[in-house]
């Protein structure tokens, strides 16, 4: 039986949402052994936006993960992985839809439609 050798280096992509659609994507190659903090120094994901340092991603106001889930700066990465580094949500997902939904009416009973407006 033959083992395969863990690789010297990996690839890891980091993304940062920085705003709504606006996400910045980068490729790296890493020494085996990297963190998750080693990813976000080595992409200088610091100089994408003001807002972004150690002591946000402490505090809360970004989130690290990778392939969609919550980790620690200190987390080994593995080949293959991705990085994402997200901003806190401003509003509630199921709360905008419930303000969509109050916005657009009452729904009527079946059979009775609305008046449609005059052009």
């Amino acid at each position: 039986m033959v083992h395969a050798e863990s690789p010297v280096t990996m690839h890891v992509e980091v993304l940062v949402g920085l705003a709504p659609r606006d996400v910045r994507l980068v490729r790296l190659s890493l020494p085996a052994g990297s963190t998750v903090r080693d990813a976000l120094f080595a992409a200088d994901v610091w100089a994408m936006s003001e807002t972004l340092s150690l002591n946000s991603l402490e505090s809360g106001v970004w989130t690290v993960g990778v392939w969609g889930r919550k980790e620690r700066p200190g987390h080994v990465l593995r080949d293959q992985d991705r990085v994402e580094l997200v901003r806190q949500l401003k509003v509630d997902p199921k709360e905008a839809r419930r303000v969509r939904y109050r916005a657009q009416g009452e729904k009527l009973p079946r059979g009775i439609s609305r008046p449609k407006p005059d052009k």
